[in-house]
């Protein structure tokens, strides 16, 4: 992979396009079941799936035999399924990678800065602030993206299979339901991608490996300079 090309193309998707979709997408109240028991009749949860499926659609034109469908089950909130074929003379199609993330979001809480909202999207430089663009409306988009600059620099790449769910906020309730009913489609990946967590900053990848119970910090360790007798000193010195 071309990394120069690969950057300058996705840099140049997300600012002619992404990010005036996540902008829209903010200012979508879809809140998760838990704190909207109204969901389905509100139809907050149907605009937010319509936008992403939408833009979706017109990207996977250009990923030959990728195919995408808004699944719905019974009294279950909606999920978006895309499967991308494998390309590439060594393509296997019993095997693949699963890329995960979320469109429902947290409720609107309190401590906004001056200026700032909920369902305000506002854009300070490169940071976008507004409910749901960080956690977790980027990961539709941040998957295609990756698909889309593969495809452009024609490097092969397994099935794909991404799955966007809606009620992640209050528990994933209904996410077992749809991988029991989606199954045989999804198959056996060997590789999960959960596009939902932390970034530390901008000049790095950062890979989460758990979360719950996850502390950051620095550790300073000094060492002697010279010997020191355990008679006098005692203690365990590295």
């Amino acid at each position: 992979m071309d990394a120069s090309k690969a950057r300058a193309f996705i840099g140049k998707l997300w600012d002619d396009e992404v990010v005036p979709r996540i902008t829209e997408y903010i200012r979508i109240p879809n809140k998760s079941p838990m704190f909207d028991k109204d969901w389905a009749g509100h139809g907050y949860m149907d605009a937010a799936v319509a936008l992403m499926e939408k833009w979706a659609r017109a990207k996977l034109e250009s990923l030959p035999g990728a195919a995408l469908e808004v699944v719905r089950l019974p009294n279950r909130t909606p999920l978006i399924f895309i499967d991308v074929p494998a390309s590439g003379k060594e393509a296997r199609a019993d095997d693949g990678v699963l890329l995960y993330g979320h469109l429902d979001k947290q409720p609107e809480m309190t401590g906004w800065g001056e200026g700032l909202g909920p369902w305000t999207p506002v854009l300070r430089g490169d940071r976008l602030y507004g409910r749901g663009g960080a956690d977790d409306g980027y990961a539709i988009f941040g998957s295609l993206s990756a698909l889309l600059a593969l495809h452009k620099q024609g490097l092969p790449h397994a099935r794909c299979v991404v799955m966007i769910e809606a009620c992640e906020e209050s528990g994933s309730y209904d996410l077992p339901y749809y991988v029991d009913h989606l199954a045989p489609r999804i198959g056996q990946p060997s590789l999960v991608v959960c596009l939902d967590s932390g970034c530390a900053n901008y000049d790095q990848l950062w890979l989460t490996t758990s979360l719950r119970g996850m502390t950051g910090g620095e550790l300073k360790v000094e060492v002697l300079t010279e010997g020191v007798h355990s008679g006098d000193a005692s203690g365990v010195v590295p």
